[in-house]
């Protein structure tokens, strides 16, 4: 899911850029480093701290929405799906660990 977000918000990117609603150099590069943190969050995702990151990403593209207000709509979309893949996530995992043969 992080992958597809990071495709989204790079378009994001030229939209911002597009729209001067940042400096160039500000809107590309922002835009840039939070498309490189949202594919280096997705190895760390079996790890607290990897959860933590993506809820981190997840408020700065809420964030976004100041400056375009149609951000509001990818970061709804996306955080719900964060939200449910979090959930549904831990709930998976607890069920595995207890059909899982103690060692």
């Amino acid at each position: 899911m992080l992958g597809f977000e990071s495709v989204i918000m790079f378009l994001a990117t030229l939209a911002i850029f597009g729209l001067k609603a940042l400096p160039w150099p500000v809107a590309l590069g922002g835009g840039a480093a939070l498309c490189v943190l949202l594919l280096a969050t997705i190895p760390l995702l079996n790890r607290p701290f990897g959860i933590a990151l993506g809820w981190a990403l997840q408020a700065i593209i809420l964030a976004s929405a100041i400056l375009v207000p149609l951000m509001l709509i990818v970061a709804v979309l996306f955080g719900g799906m964060w939200v449910f893949a979090v959930i549904k996530g831990g709930m998976i995992d607890r069920d595995n660990a207890k059909l899982a043969p103690a060692p």
